[in-house]
């Protein structure tokens, strides 16, 4: 939704509880709890922090978080990103240089869509998701 406003957590920024919001949200700083955005996008940004668990519309990750992660939408993981722990969402995109550990559950039911159907993959130990041209999951 083009003009609304987006929420910003500086890089100076520590945060250590539970964070709410309804509007999109990108994170630059530490954040440790939870984050909740239902309706909203979150962004964690290269040098962000994150020790939390995540529910929000879409997420994108290009630094590093550690915890669960569902979203009713898409999840990407851009180059660069680090994430350790379980991803449920209706897609999920997975980008070079990305490393990921945990298991993945999309479930096309989430999206508007309605469709039933979903997929689960453990990924191996030692975290790292080897692509040599990106991945798209969850996709028609």
């Amino acid at each position: 939704m083009a003009g609304e406003p987006t929420a910003v957590i500086g890089k100076s920024v520590q945060i250590r509880g539970e964070v709410k919001g309804n509007e999109d949200l990108v994170v630059e700083g530490l954040v440790e709890g939870t984050i909740t955005l239902s309706e909203h996008r979150l962004t964690v940004g290269p040098n962000a922090r994150i020790t939390a668990n995540v529910v929000a519309r879409d997420v994108v990750v290009q630094g590093s978080l550690q915890g669960d992660i569902h979203a009713a939408g898409r999840v990407e993981l851009r180059t660069g990103s680090h994430v350790n722990g379980d991803i449920r969402a209706a897609r999920l995109s997975v980008e070079d240089n990305a490393v990921f550990s945990g298991k993945v559950e999309l479930d096309g039911s989430m999206a508007a869509e309605g469709s039933k159907g979903a997929a689960g993959a453990a990924h191996p130990p030692s975290g790292a998701v080897p692509s040599s041209a990106g991945a798209m999951f969850g996709t028609n």
